[in-house]
């Protein structure tokens, strides 16, 4: 059955730059016209800054409904915390520093003030409440009051980065979208009894290759900033949605079918850019959305009516997976990510070299950060539970992974993995060994028997404290929450070590 490649074009809308002048209209403007030329649908997300500006809203007021679905932005400024009859904390009218301009930096009782502020003023401009609800950071308690008070077709926070611009979200959902847990929104539930009931995706497109390991030196490590390799229009130096070549490749790799459930990708830009450093990207991208559209390749629609059909769709969250076979730049590496409401998974292949390079668990029992506490700094952090992290990990020499090693100890080489779904299983296939994906479990089945050896070369950064319970558990903890591994086909010698049997290791994530 032919999957759903689904493109989201969500602009959003701020109504200050306090960090140069600027003019913050233009781009809204040109944006609705190329959608228009092209005849795209999509989404505009407002901030409550502009929000009350009648020039922005008479302007989103006469568009065609069944082409652009206007929703809200929840990056907080002056405008918004004093109509919730709260003190501003900013150091200009909109602070992007997570303890004034993000809801983390709020108590549970203000964030409520916060959403009915935010969905009453729309309502009395619109004679509707918003569906959508986006921001670049947001809690638990924030989603799940909007969800419950007012209902919701989507949600949508930032990709996967570290530092960049002050907040830190590592190790959670990689693409597409999931249902959130109660306790966790940047984690998926594991039961749909304890799930948030609309699905959050993750914006911005990310680079599947060179995004996760962007910055890392094998000396000194990760960066401890992040930079960007995303569909943004504004970013072409390393790659990213300003390149053409890049997006060329992007979208061939990122919608090639091997997607378990559905292909996704969100696409726009914030109008704080400004026109001129968006123009020629979005021009670029939209004419390609509208060919690859018109083709029957992908479907472009606002995030609400994705958020519709994937309510509709599934109960819980379905696994997914992202592949590349190439990188943008003709070199020699192959990545495949795979994500379940249980774990995910990144095999990675440099050259013919082999390994595991990301493997991280989701439990509902690892609670938000700030479920009760409030953010003070300028940085906030959302992380998941590691188990191996080839960024964080790297460094002193060393390249973080796990790497698969043959009885005389050579590690297992490949070119390219193909990809075959199994009734809901991803497969990944090389010359002389197969990996099997299920919600719950990894399998590794090879000609002869083999080992698992993790290799680190740093042990301060996000690294949890692991203890082997002989011979079939792994008992980790981090930062207050315990999980484990369990295999069900294999031993672990220590805990770095884990031993073929009969040909196979068959790893439990639940």
């Amino acid at each position: 059955m032919k999957k759903r490649q689904i493109v989201n074009i969500v602009n959003f809308i701020r109504g200050a730059e306090p960090r140069r002048e600027m003019d913050l209209y233009e781009p809204v403007l040109q944006q609705i016209r190329l959608m228009q030329e092209f005849g795209l649908r999509g989404t505009f997300l407002i901030q409550y800054d502009a929000l009350i500006q009648q020039q922005y809203t008479d302007l989103l007021k006469e568009l065609d409904p069944t082409q652009f679905e206007i929703g809200v932005w929840m990056e907080l400024n002056e405008a918004h915390v004093h109509a919730a009859g709260l003190p501003w904390r900013g150091r200009y009218s909109w602070d992007w520093h997570a303890h004034c301009g993000f809801t983390v930096g709020y108590t549970r009782a203000e964030r409520v003030k916060l959403v009915d502020t935010m969905f009453g003023k729309f309502r009395q401009i619109f004679g509707y409440y918003p569906r959508v609800l986006g921001s670049w950071l947001l809690d638990t308690h924030t989603v799940s009051y909007a969800a419950d008070a007012y209902g919701l077709d989507a949600v949508c926070n930032c990709k996967e980065q570290y530092g960049t611009d002050g907040y830190t979200l590592w190790g959670g959902y990689y693409g597409q979208g999931y249902y959130p847990a109660r306790t966790n929104v940047f984690l998926p539930a594991q039961h749909d009894r304890e799930q948030i009931p609309v699905p959050l995706f993750r914006m911005l497109g990310s680079d599947p290759v060179y995004q996760y390991d962007f910055g890392m030196n094998l000396q000194s490590g990760a960066a401890a900033r992040q930079g960007v390799i995303t569909l943004e229009p504004v970013y072409l130096k390393a790659g990213g949605g300003g390149d053409p070549s890049w997006v060329d490749w992007y979208l061939r790799e990122n919608f090639n079918g091997e997607c378990l459930s559905f292909g996704y990708a969100q696409a726009g830009q914030e109008n704080s850019f400004g026109w001129q450093s968006m123009e020629k990207g979005l021009q670029y991208q939209f004419a390609a959305f509208a060919r690859l559209q018109s083709e029957g390749k992908i479907t472009v629609e606002p995030i609400g009516v994705t958020g519709q059909w994937y309510k509709k769709t599934y109960s819980v969250t379905p696994a997914s997976m992202i592949t590349a076979h190439s990188a943008y730049d003709g070199k020699d590496k192959k990545s495949f990510w795979y994500c379940s409401r249980y774990y995910r998974v990144n095999w990675f292949i440099d050259g013919d070299m082999l390994r595991i390079r990301d493997l991280h668990i989701f439990r509902e029992n690892c609670e938000d950060p700030y479920a009760s506490a409030i953010c003070t700094g300028n940085d906030a952090c959302y992380e998941s539970l590691p188990v191996l992290d080839g960024n964080r990990h790297s460094g002193r020499g060393v390249l973080a992974g796990i790497y698969l090693k043959k009885s005389g100890g050579e590690r297992f080489r490949c070119r390219d993995l193909q990809f075959v779904e199994e009734n809901g299983t991803a497969v990944l296939l090389g010359e002389d060994f197969s990996i099997r994906m299920t919600e719950e479990r990894i399998t590794v089945t090879a000609e002869s028997e083999f080992t698992c050896l993790a290799c680190r070369g740093r042990y301060d950064d996000h690294m949890p404290s692991i203890t082997v319970v002989p011979p079939k558990k792994l008992a980790m903890s981090y930062k207050n929450t315990e999980y484990d591994l369990h295999l069900e086909c294999g031993s672990f010698d220590d805990a770095d070590t884990f031993r073929s049997e009969k040909k196979r290791i068959v790893l439990r994530m639940s």
